[in-house]
């Protein structure tokens, strides 16, 4: 069981920044995840890995495979209280589910 979050690297966003967005990503993705998903992944240790994205269209393009193998995942668009514009998207988190699933989404993208 794994989860991917796939970060914009064009957006500049402060470490501090980038933290929040990938937990939001994370949290959110968990709760799309049935039951039986959650359970498995929680047991297995929580495995996440934190992926580079040039920007919004590349991000989309992934959720969009997401959503079409039918995986657990969520696009994080922020509130645009410290340092984005209000509805930027941030992150994308893919999973958690069978390690191969997310890999078939997000395999190609280098380690952030």
């Amino acid at each position: 069981m794994k989860q991917a979050i796939a970060a914009r690297t064009d957006l500049g966003m402060g470490t501090g920044k980038l933290a929040a967005q990938v937990a939001h990503a994370s949290l959110m993705a968990y709760e799309d995840a049935d039951d039986r998903t959650r359970r498995a992944w929680k047991g297995e240790g929580q495995k996440k890995v934190v992926l580079k994205v040039d920007g919004e269209s590349q991000l989309f393009e992934l959720a969009e495979r997401a959503e079409r193998a039918s995986l657990p995942n969520a696009v994080v668009r922020d509130a645009g209280h410290t340092q984005l514009d209000p509805g930027t998207v941030t992150t994308l988190a893919v999973g958690p589910a069978d390690e191969d699933e997310v890999d078939r989404i997000t395999g190609d993208l280098g380690l952030y």
